[in-house]
């Protein structure tokens, strides 16, 4: 990947609500090159979604979020991969990644309340035939997501500490 592509991820990482016209202002191209560039990068998948941070607990709505530690047997010739491809089907799952540490993939699920994502924990992702353990940890407030600040408003106060 070139320079201009890589300079465009970082601005739409960045905000991806600005259009190939602000895009090109900001880096100096024609609009023209950066629709082209976009187009391209959309088609071999290396853009795969535009996604809004949404702060839940402005909305709101209820909802619970769990990060889920899984630990696997991997399974001969495929490694983690197919176990991780089985969970990510799940429609409650919202991440699925592959760790190093002790445990082996973290899964994150999203559900209604905490009985909702305790049923899919013990009913459907522990008893997957090649899960050892899970052990689930679910989040009480989110600080930050993604890079952003979801609380700026609150002054976080520090307390002096004298030497």
């Amino acid at each position: 990947m070139d320079k201009l592509s890589k300079k465009i991820l970082s601005v739409l990482k960045e905000d991806a609500r600005f259009t190939h016209k602000k895009i090109a202002e900001l880096l100096g191209v024609e609009e023209k090159e950066i629709s082209v560039r976009i187009a391209e990068m959309e088609e071999k998948g290396i853009i795969v979604k535009y996604s809004a941070i949404v702060n839940a607990d402005k909305t709101g709505e209820e909802g619970v979020i769990a990060l889920i530690e899984v630990k696997v047997t991997p399974q001969q010739s495929h490694g983690f991969d197919a176990i991780a491809k089985e969970i990510y089907k799940f429609d409650e799952v919202t991440d699925v990644y592959l760790m190093s540490g002790g445990y082996d993939i973290a899964v994150t699920v999203e559900g209604k309340n905490l009985r909702e994502v305790a049923m899919f924990v013990s009913e459907r992702l522990s008893v997957m035939e090649n899960v050892i353990s899970t052990a689930t940890h679910f989040i009480l407030k989110k600080y930050k997501s993604e890079g952003v600040i979801l609380d700026e408003e609150e002054d976080i106060k520090r307390i002096p500490v004298q030497a």
